[in-house]
């Protein structure tokens, strides 16, 4: 191929290359500065010098290497940017012809590259590329025609990444293509590229190409009867994405997946006593063709031995995951595809009792804290079965779910006792409504087990009950459930004791005080004991069972407040000895546990009980807020801001003279910025530091540091306390919060910081009123920044919050306050909005065959807002005009449609 650049610039860039992949820091850190220097002056020359060498090098390390670059350097930011121009990449500034080479070069490579890994890289970079502006779908066709497999699948796999190239040709002609790949006969990866090139096509397909793309699921299915299990678990796992974006196109082929799939999902040779039988669908082949009704092409015993076992399990995983993907994302279509959701159940619990049997003493001594991702659990089985019975409900998952846990819990291997009672727990939040007539069977079968001889099958009824604490509290079973609890605090393995309490804090939140009372004196004497390494026998206690111990203190002493006062004097120095001296890293999660207990043990006995200690937890407080900050210790912000604004609680207004120690570090923490990174593709991310989540927004990858807006929601929580407790004593801090929390009202990154934000406004108001030192100014600035957001806001759930702001507000300040001008731009918001919440009913009018326990949770969310808007608008004006408006686009919502709906079918 002829050269594009002139001569001088490719032996440069040889040698940048060759300077850019030596191991000497110095002088790879001199060739990307050169790099850097070249594409400021002149970036398309490099950049087809860079394309050019991808075809040209010698090595296959050279050319990979160059194509990895270019991709890089073609998407990341232009230099010299503006902030206000946007962000605009090096491609975004190419010349048309420069562009038009580019693709050549790139074109020439993919069909000339004689090498299967070097090809793939210039699959990734033309992908890039065609995802911005290429359009070179039909040229890229015939590479599918060749004889060598490799450039077969590379076309595929570009298809796959790219399927732009080829939505706007002719529907026929691309099945063509995607067929004879789906059926290539000499190479497995060519299928599999054709496979995910298939499923990229029809995601991304509209309503009417995909009408006559439906045929495409029959070669895609039939790809997978005759494969190993070596390939087999890649090809489900391509498919399975499809079944939550488009899980209609399943629907003609849901008995022929069944009779399939069901054959995966469960053991296959009989391995010992198993929850359901050794081959639990006897008479059923794994043949699997489409159209259904062909020969079965898979046959038995097909690979060897060894690495066997381990590929029946990827698959066995893979094909649940289908399983279950499908079954979230289309629930009616499963349920009523006889035998789909027992096979998942059965399946689930069949894994869920595979734990490998002589690993118990690993377990006892391990904390759980590092052992939840403990590689020997079916994670993934009890993961199922709680994701099948959230999107099922309990009349589909609690009859075949109880056709076996029964038998499981009688059963004399304690691995499958164990997964019985994992499987209860496992089930407990998506079955909770039918579970409630079923709880007196349940208790009946769970408290047994708290007496098993194995302590991982008591550990699992700690489980059990701490899942389902709350209902059996509603349906008053405490006293079966108590009676078995608090023995277990005293079981001699700490994982099971510790776990057990762990079980308590369920009971305590949401109980009544004098369901708890009777039980407080035996609860509080063991986790103590607990706590106290000193109180038996000098045995050393782990520091996972003290933590459990005073978080189960701190919960029970806010459920049974000032009924705690008798334990007090017995618990707080405690608490504040652990605050003197746990000052090492080992400790500083305990700390901040008895930082959090103190503060709820103050709160339930009250200022009187507490004031004699108050001073000694106080100055220790501010002892560790001044010390040397270790960056490792990153629960004490949040823990130490959280135990302030519970001492205030528990002081009132004797907490005054604290606020010059507490307020500057608080402001601080509620100013903080989000730390945010930004990267050009998800390749930059090599490994996200812990603290970190990344999100995608507007085809950029974004890293948000979560620790500092967690600790920024957790400042502004203890704003609204500090404001709401102190009132009118909060004034110094008044007009440094206001400021904070107008902006804040628009803070995307955490819905805790604007939530908080809305609240604190009316309370500052209140608090500026009674000290005399809110001004007009103040007031109009909060309306205004409060319709504004109302006018901009997306989320009808922080809406609600917004219209109750301003009406709290207005309490407090009057209506008058509200100015004309401000009074016509509310006016105009709530129409904005309104129009909105119409315009999203209506088209959901037109879409009846969405997920209806969704629509009605949304629209859920919608009425609050609505209702909000209504009180303020009643508030200005009893026959305010609006509230005809609100009322219809409350007509408009899926409850109205749904009951006219079934008046018709009545009639």
């Amino acid at each position: 191929m002829e050269a594009v650049v002139p001569h001088e610039i490719t032996t440069e860039l040889t040698q940048i290359l060759a300077n850019l992949v030596l191991g000497d820091n110095k002088i790879r850190s001199n060739a990307e500065q050169a790099v850097n220097d070249r594409l400021a002056q002149t970036p398309d020359l490099y950049l087809l010098a860079l394309a050019q060498f991808s075809i040209t090098a010698d090595t296959e390390v050279m050319r990979s290497f160059s194509l990895v670059l270019l991709r890089r350097l073609l998407f990341r930011t232009a230099p010299g940017q503006q902030p206000r121009e946007g962000r605009l990449t090096l491609y975004d500034q190419l010349p048309a012809h420069a562009l038009t080479t580019l693709e050549r070069l790139l074109l020439h490579s993919l069909s000339h590259e004689p090498l299967d890994a070097v090809r793939r890289k210039t699959v990734d970079t033309v992908c890039d590329l065609a995802n911005n502006s290429m359009s070179e779908g039909a040229q890229t066709f015939s590479m599918t025609q060749t004889g060598e497999a490799g450039f077969r699948e590379c076309a595929y796999r570009l298809f796959s990444g790219c399927p732009n190239l080829v939505m706007d040709l002719q529907t026929d002609a691309v099945l063509t293509v995607f067929r004879k790949g789906l059926q290539d006969s000499q190479s497995v990866e060519v299928r599999l590229a054709a496979l995910r090139a298939s499923v990229s096509y029809l995601t991304a397909c509209d309503q009417h190409q995909l009408s006559q793309s439906l045929s495409l699921l029959y070669p895609m299915l039939d790809t997978l009867p005759s494969l190993p299990n070596i390939h087999l678990k890649s090809f489900l796992s391509s498919l399975t994405p499809l079944c939550s974006s488009h899980p209609s196109l399943f629907v003609p082929h849901m008995n022929a997946l069944l009779s399939f799939l069901r054959g995966l999902i469960m053991p296959n040779v009989d391995s010992g006593p198993t929850p359901t039988v050794a081959k639990p669908f006897p008479g059923t082949s794994s043949s699997f063709t489409f159209p259904p009704g062909g020969s079965d092409s898979r046959t038995p015993g097909d690979s060897d031995e060894g690495t066997e076992d381990d590929e029946k399990e990827l698959v066995r995983k893979a094909a649940l995951e289908f399983m279950v993907s499908l079954t979230e994302a289309k629930p009616t279509l499963v349920k009523r595809s006889e035998g789909w959701t027992a096979a998942m159940v059965r399946a689930s619990l069949e894994g869920m009792g595979e734990l490998p049997e002589d690993t118990l003493d690993f377990w006892l001594e391990a904390d759980p804290s590092e052992d939840a991702q403990d590689e020997n659990y079916p994670h993934v089985y009890e993961q199922s079965l709680d994701r099948v019975a959230c999107a099922l409900g309990g009349k589909a998952v609690l009859p075949p779910a109880f056709q076996y846990i029964p038998s499981m819990l009688a059963n004399y291997d304690w691995r499958l006792r164990h997964a019985g009672l994992m499987a209860i727990a496992a089930i407990a939040e998506g079955t909770s409504k039918v579970m409630q007539m079923e709880l007196g069977k349940v208790v009946d079968l769970v408290t047994p087990m708290f007496k098993d001889a194995h302590p991982r099958v008591r550990y699992a009824a700690c489980q059990c009950v701490r899942l389902y604490s709350k209902e059996i509290i509603q349906d008053r079973y405490h006293k079966q459930l108590f009676a078995a609890l608090i023995p277990t605090l005293e079981a001699p393995e700490p994982r099971v004791h510790s776990h057990a309490a762990a079980a308590l804090i369920n009971f305590c939140e949401g109980v009544e005080h004098d369901t708890l009372v009777p039980y407080l004196d035996p609860i509080v004497e063991r986790l103590l004991k607990m706590l106290n390494p000193g109180a038996e026998d000098g045995k050393v206690v782990k520091g996972y069972v003290q933590e459990q111990a005073i978080t189960t203190l701190a919960m029970v002493a806010d459920a049974s407040q000032a009924t705690f006062a008798k334990h007090y004097t017995s618990i707080m120095p405690l608490l504040l000895n652990v605050l003197r001296n746990a000052n090492s890293s080992d400790h500083y999660k305990l700390r901040a546990k008895a930082m959090e207990c103190a503060g709820l043990i103050a709160i339930a006995v009250g200022r009187n009980v507490f004031r004699a200690d108050a001073n000694t937890l106080i100055e220790l407080l501010i002892k560790i807020q001044n010390s040397p900050v270790d960056p490792s210790d990153t629960m004490l912000p949040t823990f130490l801001i959280a135990t302030w604004a519970k001492i205030c609680q528990a002081l009132g207004t004797e907490f005054e003279p604290f606020l010059p120690v507490v307020m500057p570090p608080l402001l601080n923490a509620a100013s903080a910025k989000a730390d945010v990174s930004v990267y050009d593709n998800e390749d930059d991310v090599s490994e996200m530091r812990e603290g970190w989540e990344t999100i995608s927004m507007d085809g950029q990858v974004v890293g948000i540091r979560t620790s500092t807006i967690d600790e920024k929601c957790q400042a502004f929580d203890t704003l609204v306390v500090y404001c709401a407790t102190l009132n009118g004593r909060f004034a110094p801090y008044l007009t440094q919060s206001l400021e904070l929390s107008l902006p804040a009202l628009k803070f995307y990154f955490h819905d805790g910081v604007r939530e908080a934000a809305s609240r604190l406004i009316p309370l500052l108001f209140s608090c500026g009123k009674h000290s005399g030192t809110l001004t007009s100014q103040m007031v109009a600035a909060s309306f205004l920044q409060l319709i504004h957001s109302m006018r901009a806001e997306t989320d009808p759930s922080f809406l609600s919050s917004l219209y109750r702001a301003l009406a709290d507000g207005l309490r407090v300040v009057g209506i008058p306050a509200l100015t004309p001008d401000l009074q016509g731009a509310l006016i105009e918001a709530t129409k904005h909005q309104l129009q909105t919440l119409a315009d999203k009913r209506k088209r959901r009018a037109e879409s009846p065959e969405d997920d209806r326990e969704e629509l009605a949770l949304l629209e859920e969310v919608e009425e609050f807002a609505l209702e909000d808007m209504e009180k303020l608008l009643k508030m200005l004006d009893g026959q305010h005009p609006l509230l005809v408006a609100v009322s219809s686009v409350r007509d408009l919502g899926f409850n109205q449609w749904d009951s006219e709906e079934e008046r018709d079918s009545d009639g």
